[in-house]
């Protein structure tokens, strides 16, 4: 008994310090996104202190934030249903034709540097005028999210009963027709799996935004070190900013958290 006590203290502080280690950056982001200058960067910080919209009003009234906000917005969302687009017929070709290479070849997209694809495209998309543009966000953010589509579905469509797919051309069904109205809703908690993840990579990725957007196409993340400075940066406003980048986000994972845990787990099990 004694042993048991101690296993499942053991295991509670365990958790404890997990919870606080997540939760305190939280934490302190919304305190001091609620705080004015003088109060975020005093030492030793102050747990009590009167709420400000100081830094909301700076953001939002002093700064094109708003419009970034929707840059962020219609970037990550375009990226994403062209990743989906491009994902889904790839990854059943390749689990219907039990190839692993094109899959694996997706990857070098991800683990390669994004430097090493940035100045190419720098030049090409320049020479096509296509630089400054929201367009070609899309299009670079999608080289992001294809791969983390391709392999989130592989897993649904591996499992899939092939005799769906074999009834439905005895049927007559057209390839998009077959994809459509067969694969798609069989496997649609890997699409909602593979829509959240790469909507949220394309919403947070920094460097192809900082170097190919312009003053009206900036996202979000990138307009926030707009408040990061040589000698003094406005912690208040970067917080506020902060608070902002990370509503989205947590708002769609909040809204289809049943379907999103559901989904990862029934991707994880390979039949």
């Amino acid at each position: 008994m004694v042993a048991r006590r101690l296993l499942r203290a053991a295991d509670v502080a365990q958790l404890a310090l997990v919870v606080a280690v997540l939760v305190l950056p939280v934490a302190w982001m919304l305190l001091s996104a609620f705080k004015n200058r003088t109060e975020v960067a005093a030492i030793p910080p102050r747990l009590l202190f009167t709420p400000t919209l100081d830094n909301f009003v700076e953001l939002f009234a002093r700064n094109d934030f708003l419009l970034y906000t929707v840059n962020s917005l219609l970037v990550s969302t375009g990226s994403t249903l062209l990743g989906l687009v491009l994902a889904v017929p790839a990854a059943f070709a390749m689990s219907w034709h039990r190839m692993s290479w094109p899959a694996t070849a997706t990857l070098f997209a991800r683990m390669a540097p994004g430097t090493l694809f940035l100045l190419p495209w720098l030049v090409m998309f320049s020479a096509m005028g296509l630089v400054g543009g929201r367009a070609v966000l899309v299009l670079t953010h999608a080289v992001i999210t294809l791969p983390i589509a391709v392999w989130v579905l592989l897993p649904y469509l591996d499992t899939m009963p092939r005799e769906l797919v074999e009834s439905a051309q005895i049927d007559g069904a057209k390839p998009l027709r077959l994809l459509l109205r067969v694969v798609v809703p069989v496997v649609m908690p890997g699409v909602v799996v593979a829509a959240i993840l790469s909507f949220v990579f394309s919403w947070n990725y920094f460097l192809f935004a900082l170097v190919l957007s312009g003053l009206e196409s900036k996202t979000a993340i990138v307009a926030s070190f707009n408040f990061v400075g040589e000698g003094v940066t406005n912690w208040g406003a970067l917080m506020a900013a902060a608070v902002v980048i990370a509503t989205p986000p947590m708002i769609l994972t909040l809204l289809i958290q049943r379907r999103l845990v559901g989904g990862l787990s029934a991707g994880a099990v390979k039949g």
